[in-house]
């Protein structure tokens, strides 16, 4: 269909709709008057990884077409754990990590959203607000009875993982019922008529427009993501080094710069609506280069998405750690580092340290296929012991785009 509401519109030409409850009515509506909108975080950590980017980018779009985001900070829920896709309980947080994590979360909101008073002025709110002043019976009696055992164990969040014959708690049991009385709060005191979220939350986000209905008689919208990998069928987000993080206290810049300037040809397109501003005609352009030009366009793909989450100092300097590393032959001052004391380091160990390996078995594999350089010389001992001189440095790299500065103590 065509949509008449600048916010589907957006959103269907960028790639974010996968799924939608009763298109035409929320196409109306958002055509009409501001829409309150909302997307739910567990703070499980102290920073979101890309995998969680096209959501955060989706309140963003709902913003930029002239309506409200709400940003859900799950303090209670992050206590229960969302069983979604998960095959063992989640580890219990004490409320000051809690605490601590929805600090460290917030940060990446405030750089891509407007927080204020305004009508569409972004803000965060915390469900253990709501949820910690549920008494049990209370919950039974308001809520328990608009929920069947039968519909709750049909939900891939339980039936997958009954299947795989992995235990659940009823603890965890209970996490569609909370996230489902998170919409109903919502609507009811805030007026949130739209919950978005990854295809994953699609069953749960029927249940909160459910209960809304039944409790309250109010309509209210859902609106899912596609499920987002990369080209070679990779989870988004993941690495064989571990999480991309969004924080930089939690990865360097410099290393967030270059994971999107590696991304695969096929899915340069894809990311640049996906997660930068530019205007879709000049995307359009980019995707159709070819050769040794596309990465041309993986570096404004990369310089365009550092600038967004890590602000414009941090995208420079990125860039230009790259060029003097890449082009010149150089050293960047933004390359991750590692100090050397003056007794020395052994190679394997040193790729482990920087975090180039998982272990130092893999580091020795490394160093046998010919993947390690000192300095721009091929390396083969990995017991080979690292000197450098107080006040100097040397490189060392694996493979064509890991580059660490070795820093004499």
């Amino acid at each position: 269909m065509t949509y008449q509401s600048s916010l589907l519109r957006t959103l269907e030409e960028r790639g974010y709709i996968h799924q939608m409850t009763d298109a035409e009515g929320l196409d109306a509506l958002a055509a009409k008057q501001v829409v309150p909108g909302y997307i739910g975080f567990d703070a499980t950590a102290p920073s979101l990884h890309i995998g969680s980017l096209v959501q955060i980018m989706m309140l963003r779009r709902l913003q930029q077409t002239g309506h409200k985001p709400i940003v859900l900070m799950g303090g209670g829920t992050t206590r229960i754990g969302d069983p979604t896709g998960r095959d063992e309980s989640r580890k219990m947080l004490s409320d000051e990590t809690i605490a601590d994590n929805i600090k460290g979360i917030f940060s990446i909101f405030s750089r891509l959203l407007k927080f204020g008073d305004g009508p569409t002025d972004a803000v965060m709110v915390n469900n253990q607000d709501w949820l910690g002043q549920l008494g049990y019976i209370q919950l039974l009696q308001e809520v328990g009875t608009h929920f069947t055992v039968n519909r709750m164990l049909s939900f891939d969040s339980v039936r997958l993982r009954l299947e795989r014959e992995q235990p659940m708690t009823f603890l965890e049991f209970n996490y569609m019922i909370l996230q489902g009385y998170d919409f109903r709060h919502l609507n009811k005191e805030r007026g949130v008529r739209l919950q978005m979220g990854g295809s994953d939350q699609w069953g749960n986000i029927v249940n909160g427009m459910e209960l809304t209905r039944r409790m309250d008689g109010k309509e209210v919208f859902g609106l899912t993501t596609p499920l987002l990998t990369t080209a070679d069928g990779g989870k988004m987000g993941k690495t064989a080094a571990g999480a991309v993080w969004l924080n930089e206290d939690m990865l360097p810049s410099y290393d967030f710069w270059q994971y999107w300037r590696n991304c695969d040809d096929r899915d340069v397109g894809k990311f640049l609506r996906l997660f930068t501003d530019l205007p879709l005609d000049e995307i359009k352009r980019l995707e159709t280069l070819e050769g040794a030009a596309i990465n041309d366009a993986k570096v404004v793909l990369a310089n365009e998405v550092t600038r967004l989450c890590r602000g414009e100092d941090a995208a420079v300097a990125a860039e230009a750690t790259a060029q003097a590393t890449f082009a010149g032959g150089g050293l960047g001052e933004d390359l991750p580092a590692l100090e050397v004391a003056s007794e020395g380091v052994r190679l394997g160990a040193a790729l482990t340290e920087l975090g180039f390996t998982a272990s130092n078995g893999e580091a020795k594999r490394k160093i046998g296929e010919g993947a390690v350089k000192l300095d721009d010389v091929a390396m083969t001992d990995p017991a080979f012991l690292i000197e450098v001189a107080s006040g100097e440095t040397r490189k060392l790299s694996l493979g064509k785009k890991k580059h660490a500065i070795l820093k004499g103590a």
